[in-house]
């Protein structure tokens, strides 16, 4: 095993202490309790089974059958979760030929980034994903699961299930994906039209025609963003059946997949074989975690889960940070080159090895923690075979990942990786702490200095853009983008206009307490400041002019300004009529609280606490 990988668990193990013993000793004290039905009064059963055909109220009632809970994260608005709409019924039908009953507990929202990049939903993505935690509260919270099936792939969904599942902890939870979307147009290709776009040398047709080409059916998006990192990541943490997470939603493969998640899911629930049931907060430990933040840096995966992951440990009563990330970093090295941290899509990611062969390395090099519960078993290892067929019975068929990739400028092996480190950095600085995707940045470009230019808004940036204002080198830094400020939306709209300045040869990077997600690409960013400008953070005191550096190199983000020039700023605030539009319009009111009570994005931007 890696020492840093060991040292690294261990100081979680041992700030987490009091928090995890205390979140395992609720656990166990759920544990002993009747089952639902049992414990429940008639009247609370009557109502639970009112709507159940007789057949299964007797299984419930009489037989003590195993009872399941499906939440869905199912809507037509995101291409990834339309194949969720006849999954209640496939899992039905397999619950009830293995002697089980089923019932949906619930659904939780589902937004589309996509859809809201660079306008006002925009605001309301990351509150997102508290609420549907939530929401699978409140599916839960019915309390009459032997075990639940969690239905979610996207950005917040997955998050938000999870953390949401972690706080009904004594319950065996199965993560049931549903996989991308058929490859389309290249992402390389997007990218040069949405250049060309910002450069005003195509008009809006051939923009939609592209785009359009790019997001062309049900599955998830083909780039390696926030949504197929969560799929990744679940692998590594061992929540889906191994080999689940880029499977095609249309493949023969795909619905043996789903019927094998419910053949476990009661597995674990132990209620069939008489057995200790795996409830999800006990597999999700400091170990089980820590080969996440791995899988997330030999992957160069989202940014978000810088926020995200800390989340979701803490939900199991683990306290994790950026310097952790950092550390793992040093060790981790890059094994996977997939759009924007190379030119490949997630189907050729999983043509050739795709999550299997990264964890197979990973854990080879001693650089995961293989002896973990997961839900298949007491290992990780079976997260390192490919599910390749479906045998005569209609169960799924696993094989050893060969051992060489199938693409090495896809995928390599931990012995010739394509850096020797992870995708993310931390910066630390006078202007805060920072992280930034390095994985796709040109080596030229790990370090930037320049005078810089800053904005309060995505608009006034681009219409500077647009004005020529920024034909230099340049630090754009956008300001008041915190989750305080208006709920820390996601800049993508910044990326375009910034690689055409790069590519004209001049030095730029973007600055901001903002996100920019796994699709940053190859423009140093420079994202999540903490403590953001809103709360006072020291991006508040930056003004126009002023020397900026953003170096990956040495993990330096500084204003290069006297020491005593720099105390004695004022703190910049934040317009007032800019504030009004952020607390209002489009349901923003209602996010009120959320705005006021959320911790910094290091600390998880986490809203319950």
């Amino acid at each position: 095993m890696n020492s840093t990988l060991i040292e690294v668990t261990q100081r979680i193990r041992e700030r987490s202490a009091g928090l995890r013993g205390d979140y395992l000793a609720r656990i166990a004290q759920l544990n002993n309790r009747q089952r639902g039905f049992e414990r429940m009064g008639c009247a609370n059963v009557a109502h639970a089974v009112a709507a159940l055909p007789s057949n299964d109220k007797l299984r419930i009632v009489a037989e003590k059958a195993p009872h399941l809970g499906v939440v869905t994260a199912y809507n037509d608005m995101l291409s990834a979760h339309q194949p969720y709409e006849d999954y209640p019924a496939q899992i039905r039908a397999e619950a009830h030929r293995r002697g089980a009953t089923v019932q949906v507990a619930g659904g939780v929202p589902a937004m589309c980034d996509g859809v809201t990049q660079g306008l006002p939903g925009m605001e309301l993505s990351l509150f997102s994903r508290d609420t549907i935690a939530m929401s699978t509260a409140i599916a839960l919270t019915h309390d009459v699961f032997d075990a639940a099936l969690l239905l979610g792939i996207c950005d917040k969904i997955v998050p938000g299930l999870l953390i949401g599942a972690l706080h009904f902890g004594h319950l065996p939870c199965v993560f049931v994906p549903a996989g991308p979307m058929s490859s389309g147009i290249s992402n390389s290709d997007k990218a040069k039209v949405r250049e060309l776009y910002a450069q005003g040398k195509v008009g809006r047709d051939e923009l939609l025609k592209s785009e359009s080409a790019a997001y062309h059916g049900a599955g998830t998006c083909t780039f390696y963003g926030t949504a197929n990192s969560n799929q990744m990541l679940l692998e590594a943490m061992g929540l889906h059946v191994p080999g689940a997470a880029f499977v095609h939603p249309h493949d023969d493969l795909r619905a043996a997949l789903t019927r094998e998640a419910v053949g476990t899911a009661l597995d674990i629930s132990g209620r069939l074989q008489g057995k200790p049931a795996k409830p999800i907060g006990q597999l999700v430990d400091e170990r089980c975690i820590v080969n996440a933040m791995v899988a997330l840096l030999a992957t160069g995966g989202s940014t978000n889960h810088l926020i995200h992951w800390v989340a979701v440990a803490r939900s199991a009563g683990i306290l994790i940070n950026w310097t952790d990330f950092s550390d793992l970093s040093a060790v981790v090295p890059l094994l996977a080159r997939v759009y924007p941290n190379g030119s490949a899509d997630v189907n050729q990611f999983q043509a050739a090895g795709g999550p299997g062969f990264v964890i197979r390395e990973l854990l080879d090099a001693g650089l995961m923690h293989e002896d973990v519960l997961s839900i298949a078993g007491d290992s990780l290892r079976p997260y390192t075979f490919v599910p390749h067929a479906v045998g005569q019975g209609g169960e799924v068929v696993r094989e050893p990942m060969p051992a060489a990739s199938g693409d090495d400028a896809v995928v390599r092996t931990a012995a010739a990786p394509f850096s020797v480190t992870g995708g993310l950095k931390l910066l630390d600085g006078n202007l805060g702490r920072a992280v930034i995707k390095v994985s796709a940045v040109p080596e030229d470009r790990h370090t930037v200095e320049a005078p810089c230019r800053i904005f309060t808004t995505q608009e006034a940036m681009l219409a500077a853009f647009k004005n020529g204002e920024l034909e230099r080198d340049v630090i754009v830094v956008v300001r008041f983008q915190g989750p305080h400020a208006n709920g820390m939306p996601e800049l993508h709209k910044l990326t375009p206009p910034l690689a055409v300045l790069q590519g004209k040869g001049f030095k730029v990077a973007l600055v901001t307490d903002g996100r920019m997600s796994g699709a940053s690409g190859k423009v140093p960013a420079a994202i999540h400041v903490s403590p953001e400008a809103l709360a006072g953070g020291p991006l508040a005191r930056l003004r126009d002019g002023d020397v900026v550096r953003v170096c990956a190199l040495t993990g330096s983000l500084q204003a290069l300004v006297g020491d005593a020039e720099w105390a004695a700023r004022d703190i910049a605030k934040l317009a007032t009529a800019e504030a009004d539009v952020n607390a209002h319009g489009l349901g923003r009111e209602l996010f009120a609280g959320l705005r006021r009570n959320v911790l910094s994005a290091e600390e998880g931007a986490c809203t319950w606490l």
